[in-house]
Formats: C-alpha cells, sequence, structure tokens
C-alpha cells in the first residue's frame, strides 16, 4: 500500500528499514470517489496528502460564486491547504476528486515529531517545499508576463498526459482564460 510514497521519498532521501516502518506507522491510507471533496472550505486542516491514485483539483469560491482552480494533483503529487496546515487556519481552499483516488496522508503532529525522531524528513519535506514555493513563484510570473498560448504550453509540461483527464473548462479555469479560447488556441497548435 505504501510503495508509492516510498519509491517518491527515496528519490531525494533513503531510509533504513527501521526509519521506513516508522515513517509508515504515521500514515493513513483514504479513498475517495469521483466529486467527493477531501477538504471543504472552513475545516482545519490536519493532513497533507499524497496521491496514490487518482487526480484531484483544489479550487476557491470567490463572493460572486466563481471557482477558481489554483492546484491539480495527480499521481505522485501531494495536495493540501497548505496555508491552513501549516498555520492552523480554516480552510480557505476546496479540495475535491475528478476521479476516483487512493491518497496517504501525514497528520502535521506526527509529521513534526518525525522531523525530531528522523532529521532527514527535514530535509525531505524543505525539498519539496522549496520546489513548490518556485513552481508557484514560476506560475505567478507567468500569468503576468506570458500569453495564453504560452501559459497553455507550460501547463502541459508541468501536467503531462492530464488533459484526458480533466474537462477543459477546468483548464480553462486554472490557465484563467474561457473554455472556447482554449479550444481555439489548441486548433492554432494542432495546425501550426
Amino acid at each position: 500500500m505504501y510503495a508509492a510514497i516510498e519509491k517518491h521519498i527515496s528519490k531525494y532521501i533513503k531510509l533504513t528499514e527501521e526509519e521506513q516502518q516508522r515513517f509508515s506507522s504515521i500514515l493513513i491510507h483514504k479513498k475517495l470517489r469521483k466529486r467527493q471533496y477531501l477538504i471543504q472550505e472552513g475545516d482545519f486542516v490536519d493532513y497533507e496528502y499524497f496521491v496514490i491514485k487518482g487526480c484531484l483539483k483544489a479550487f476557491e469560491v470567490d463572493d460572486l460564486g466563481n471557482e477558481h482552480v489554483v492546484q491539480f494533483a495527480i499521481e505522485d503529487w501531494w495536495i493540501s491547504d497548505f496555508k491552513a496546515f501549516f498555520k492552523g487556519e480554516k480552510a480557505r481552499l476546496n479540495i475535491d476528486c475528478i476521479e476516483d483516488c487512493e491518497l496517504i496522508g501525514i497528520k502535521k503532529s506526527d509529521l513534526e515529531q518525525l522531523y525530531l525522531d528522523i532529521p532527514k524528513f527535514d530535509r525531505f519535506f524543505r525539498i519539496k517545499l522549496t520546489n513548490a514555493f518556485v513552481a508557484l513563484q514560476d506560475r505567478i510570473i507567468s500569468s503576468l508576463e506570458k500569453t495564453s498560448s504560452e501559459r497553455y504550453l507550460e501547463f502541459r509540461k508541468t501536467y503531462p498526459n492530464i488533459e484526458q483527464r480533466i474537462p477543459n473548462y477546468l483548464i480553462a479555469n486554472y490557465l484563467g482564460i474561457k473554455p472556447e479560447s482554449l479550444s481555439r488556441l489548441r486548433k492554432q497548435l494542432t495546425s501550426s
């Protein structure tokens, strides 16, 4: 059950058998169905999640009821409302399943203790946070400087092979464009 997360972690740090057992002992396994929520706005967020199988979206709902997609998570990705998770606040984001999902969860208090017990996990999660921060910064700069066509190509690079799994209107939402504009972009790119 934990082979996927063990493989993911081994890309960054090497664990002894004892360390692996300690880590596995704090993990929870969660299965959700398509359209089921992992987190809803207003929830307290005690867990961050690693995706074993499936596809999720994190989104915010504005005062007019419009959804704004901020992240997709597929296999080998992490997802949560990280601000709520790290700051102990109520969730602002909603996270729901685009497909049936299988996840591994880590509780914040267990993670904090793990950092003390096995310091190399502090390094692992620091690397993951640094990479996430850099990706977020790149996304912000991209939205300010790049054309919708360039943003779409970046999306395809960031999320390879995901387009078949996500409805077009969600991809357009993530890119900050209308679905019709996404259709035009795709036609332009395939004809060139």
